[in-house]
């Protein structure tokens, strides 16, 4: 029982990672109604841009992270000034096809500036088992996996709450739900577009460092998006709190059936279960478990 608690507590924690990258994807489809392939782009960008200012010019992390902050949210707003305004009432599949070509752009400007080797980036919090819990319960999670967890849980209740509660919150829920009626309204459609834009680069750029912190910042950052995937079919497109639960639901799901069927079948079954289960969940609730069903008249 206690080395199932220990797989369960760890799938929990790098849910709620795969939750936080996610989130990117939530808040530019709530807003603008686009799918955002570039995010995990975005991803590798902003820990590449971080740890390369720390290691190649020398910056203290704190102003690392602001100089990168900054750069992230200037490439979420010239993305929306540059590629996302000037498709605005496209067909859906123009504004996803645009952000495909968003991506290759991205990865190879940042593999411009910094090169493309792989960069260890620390953190300061060891990957060690908590002593404690190890000593009492016997179970071994890792100080960093907490830290990671904390951080991301911190980060997507900040932003649930912002998005639910403040001013801009309330615009960006009536852009999402029409974009004629927001403007009717004097709601600026443009200005909410860059925020969120802004908001995703931050993203972005958290997610980056902890992910880099764990497997290096390398090019395979750029794949971490894809786990995201199956997090927005189980918690929908536009929920933010669907980001969190299809993460947990994700996290966990995969790391046990790594160590429970994973035998059975093989090994290597973590990098494919999740989207055999948001495959399976697609048959039973196609709009996830926080979406709203859509129904059209014909």
């Amino acid at each position: 029982m206690q080395f199932f608690f220990e797989v369960l507590i760890g799938g929990l924690l790098s849910g709620v990672m795969y939750s936080l990258v996610a989130l990117g994807f939530v808040l530019i489809y709530k807003a603008s109604g686009v799918f955002n392939f570039a995010q995990g782009a975005m991803v590798f960008f902003a820990a590449l841009t971080f740890v390369g200012l720390m290691q190649d010019y020398n910056l203290p992390f704190w102003l690392a992270m602001l100089v990168a902050l900054g750069a992230m949210v200037m490439l979420g707003i010239l993305t929306e000034r540059i590629v996302l305004r000037p498709l605005v009432n496209q067909p859906p599949i123009t504004l996803f096809m645009a952000t495909i070509g968003l991506t290759f752009f991205i990865e190879g400007m940042a593999q411009g500036f910094w090169g493309a080797n792989v960069r260890g980036l620390d953190l300061g919090i060891e990957d060690v088992p908590i002593e404690w819990l190890a000593e009492r319960y016997g179970i071994f999670t890792s100080k960093f996996d907490i830290f990671s967890a904390a951080i991301a849980g911190i980060l997507v209740a900040v932003l649930a709450i912002f998005f639910q509660r403040t001013k801009v919150g309330r615009a960006l829920r009536a852009v999402a739900d029409d974009h004629q009626a927001a403007l009717a309204v004097g709601i600026p459609l443009q200005q909410i577009w860059r925020i969120v834009w802004g908001v995703a680069g931050f993203v972005a750029l958290v997610a980056g460092m902890l992910w880099g912190a764990r497997n290096g910042v390398q090019f395979a950052l750029t794949f971490v998006a894809l786990k995201a995937l199956p997090v927005l079919i189980l918690g929908g497109f536009e929920s933010i709190p669907g980001a969190i639960v299809g993460g947990l639901i994700i996290g966990a799901s995969e790391k046990l059936a790594e160590v429970y069927i994973g035998p059975f079948v093989g090994g290597g079954i973590e990098s494919w279960f999740p989207y055999v289960l948001a495959l399976l969940f697609l048959l039973v609730r196609p709009e996830g478990l926080f979406g709203e069903k859509h129904i059209d008249r014909v």
